[in-house]
């Protein structure tokens, strides 16, 4: 018995090195001009709908000492959030920041939409499943580190390396593509 919790053990504390390896991992260089112009192409969904007048530019702020690197868009906790562009579910996890986090790759698989602080999923939702734009992937919360009044959804764009790798994409700020336009 105690030869079976040593082995568990020793695999728990494997998978604990393992991902803090990951963590560590640096951000592969990525064509980031090609990418905001792979972005510009796109014709994206507003992933809250009905609340495109919540979205602020708070990409550039700091949170702590980091770079937020994300949009907020502040809406009512249960509001469907809808998959901006076509493509396929890479990831679906929770994580001590983000909370409920789904990553979405875009077709062309250049690009990976991030959505987190979900209070929940769309039932049926699993990782591999091809989405269409302006399908429901999930709902408004505040789950991860986000405050329990304040639910919203943090959204980011990711441009990704030559692996796809979604934890080793470079941010880019998706406001100008997300911005209702202002009529003449």
């Amino acid at each position: 018995m105690r030869a079976r919790w040593r082995v568990l053990a020793l695999g728990s504390l494997a998978m604990l090195v393992a991902f803090a390896m990951q963590a560590a991992v640096p951000r592969e260089k990525v064509d980031v001009d090609t990418a905001r112009r792979e972005l510009a192409n796109r014709s994206l969904e507003f992933p809250v709908r009905g609340h495109e007048g919540a979205l602020r530019n708070n990409f550039d702020e700091l949170r702590g000492n980091a770079p937020h690197e994300a949009l907020d868009i502040m809406a009512p906790r249960g509001t469907p959030v809808v998959a901006v562009d076509d493509g396929t579910i890479a990831r679906l996890f929770k994580s001590k920041p983000g909370g409920l986090t789904i990553y979405q790759y875009d077709p062309a698989q250049g690009l990976a939409y991030y959505y987190a602080h979900l209070d929940r999923y769309a039932p049926g939702l699993k990782q591999g499943d091809a989405v269409k734009r302006g399908q429901v992937l999930g709902y408004v919360g505040s789950t991860g580190n986000a405050r329990a009044d304040a639910p919203h959804l943090h959204f980011t764009v990711y441009a990704l390396p030559a692996g796809k790798q979604w934890w080793r994409g470079t941010a880019i700020n998706p406001y100008e593509k997300l911005a209702p336009k202002m009529a003449p």
